[in-house]
């Protein structure tokens, strides 16, 4: 039981900050994400805005590098996500059970399909609390993630220093 416990004081030591110059890259690459989703939302009046997206932004440009933040994980993460949650909520209704089987499954296509992008890990539960109708797929979900995904490949390429995506299939 001690060795239980003692597990859980953790390390000492916090990781460094990142540079100033990488902090301020993320915030602009967010600020830019979210303001052409927002912005194609107004345009076509079509909901184009999810939640997680914004979580999405923090791995796509605050770690651009790591293999959540890269286009497949994001786009098919997010897609498969969302269907899962779909899929539950059609088959037995917005129940907790329904919403803890519907995560549950959805983290385990992603790592099935390796398209594992831990922000759309919540678009079960904002489809269960939404009940939202099929078309969430494509709208927010799909043409979304994308929106984000074009504006990570424009802006992540601009610095000298930095390369987006690492791989896409």
């Amino acid at each position: 039981m001690n060795t239980f416990l003692s597990k859980m004081r953790g390390g000492t030591a916090v990781p460094p900050r990142a540079p100033f110059r990488h902090i301020a890259l993320s915030w602009l690459g967010g600020f830019l994400a979210i303001s052409a989703v927002a912005l194609a939302t107004d345009i076509s009046h079509m909901p184009l805005v999810l939640g997680s997206f914004g979580a999405s932004c923090v791995l796509i440009f605050g770690f651009p590098e790591s293999p959540f933040s890269q286009p497949r994980n994001v786009i098919a993460g997010h897609f498969l996500s969302s269907l899962s949650g779909l899929l539950f909520l059609t088959l037995f209704g917005p129940h907790w059970w329904s919403m803890a089987l519907a995560v549950g499954t959805a983290i385990a296509v992603m790592q099935l399909t390796r398209t594992v992008h831990p922000p759309a890990g919540s678009n079960p539960v904002i489809v269960m609390l939404a009940a939202p109708a099929w078309s969430f797929l494509l709208t927010p979900t799909l043409i979304g993630s994308v929106i984000v995904v074009i504006v990570a490949i424009v802006f992540n390429n601009i610095p000298k220093d930095r390369s987006y995506p690492k791989y896409w299939m």
